[in-house]
């Protein structure tokens, strides 16, 4: 089987989505489990594994031999309730256009969504990079143009250059409220927690193309075993494979499942964007509370492109909704659907948390594809 996945990474086109070589391995490793005697408990990281995973029907597949847990591996999701009603603030500033990617449009906060706030007439600009709103800037001068920068450090990179490209050219009306979270730091805080009781990571493929996989031995340090994987079917079960064949063999560390798009070392140029104009700053995280240095704050030379120094924004703690367990959700302590409002009080079209609001968020794709029990398009 290794001789035919070797071929098929030299030759992507469709194999990772192979029934053949997904049943194969999935055989495989029910049979290396077997041993085991209670399920093998593991945490997907990513957001996008989570949909992946409730799209194409793999957690069902994989039980009883493997729980997968959803985890805090969705950036809108993370964002703290108080993080929300800032951003919320800066919209209703005279004069200031927020610009946002369009999974922030729908979080609820304490005062209603983006959307409303845009309804209600404020200033609030869909866009698809940073860049964009530089640009929206410079054909702007006469008004504040605040970017919500939300992401890992998938994304951080791209807002990283824009601050560059507007102190580059004098865009002095350009802002970035700062709002990027680390996905190291919050894997620390999730193995701190001894009560979480997982064997082990399935470790995002986006994040790590940047990061690369040496990024993780803190993870190995902490005796866990640990697989990057890809998005695809074949991809997903590999990386269960392997962190499988860790634990029955009694090894930690991180393994790299994902090596056409993951190296050892990552994307250095877009680590040192990142450093050159962000610092690693406390952060809160919904779920997960107060984490040390697992957010990004501007540094100094760019303080003037610092929308929360330059209008005053002091996010609060603010709790989640009443009943919203999205908090429990991405600490992995609960499934979507054991939350009392899934799928009432809470679904696509009236989201009360994040976690039903995202494209990446558990609660969406449970709602999507795995509600009652079963595996649904």
């Amino acid at each position: 089987m290794a001789s035919i996945v070797r071929n098929f990474e030299a030759d992507f086109d469709g194999a990772f989505r192979r029934a053949d070589l997904a049943h194969a391995i999935l055989s495989r490793l029910k049979k290396r489990l077997a041993p085991l005697g209670r399920p093998l408990r593991l945490m997907e990281v990513c957001g996008t594994h989570t949909v992946a995973i409730s799209r194409s029907g793999l957690r069902s597949l994989l039980a009883p031999e493997v729980e997968l847990v959803s985890g805090p591996g969705c950036p809108v999701c993370v964002t703290a309730q108080g993080e929300i009603d800032a951003m919320l603030d800066l919209a209703g500033r005279p004069g200031v256009t927020v610009a946002t990617f369009g999974d922030m449009m729908r979080v609820p906060g304490s005062r209603g969504s983006l959307n409303d706030a845009r309804a209600a007439g404020a200033r609030v600009a869909v866009v698809y990079s940073a860049m964009d709103a530089v640009r929206m800037a410079a054909e702007t001068p006469g008004e504040h143009v605040v970017f919500l920068g939300v992401g890992f450090e998938t994304t951080a990179p791209g807002t990283a250059l824009a601050l560059e490209e507007a102190a580059r050219s004098g865009i002095r009306n350009f802002y970035v409220y700062a709002a990027h979270k680390l996905v190291p730091p919050a894997l620390e805080a999730l193995l701190a927690d001894k009560n979480l009781r997982l064997h082990g990571f399935v470790l995002p493929g986006h994040v790590s193309v940047v990061l690369g996989r040496r990024a993780y031995d803190l993870v190995a340090a902490r005796g866990v075993a640990a697989v990057i994987g890809g998005f695809e079917p074949v991809d997903i079960l590999l990386a269960v494979d392997r962190v499988a064949a860790m634990v029955m063999e009694g090894r930690a560390g991180v393994e790299n499942a994902y090596s056409r798009a993951v190296s050892e070392e990552g994307n250095v140029a877009a680590r040192e964007a990142i450093s050159r104009c962000f610092a690693p700053a406390d952060a809160d995280w919904r779920g997960l509370g107060r984490i040390p240095a697992s957010g990004l704050a501007l540094r100094g030379h760019l303080s003037s492109h610092d929308a929360a120094g330059r209008f005053g924004i002091l996010p609060a703690h603010v709790p989640d909704p009443p009943g919203c367990s999205c908090g429990a959700v991405l600490r992995g302590k609960m499934r979507p659907t054991d939350c009392a409002l899934f799928g009432g009080r809470c679904c696509p079209e009236s989201p009360v948390g994040p976690c039903m609001v995202s494209t990446e968020g558990a609660c969406s794709a449970y709602y999507r594809f795995e509600r009652g029990g079963e595996v649904r398009e």
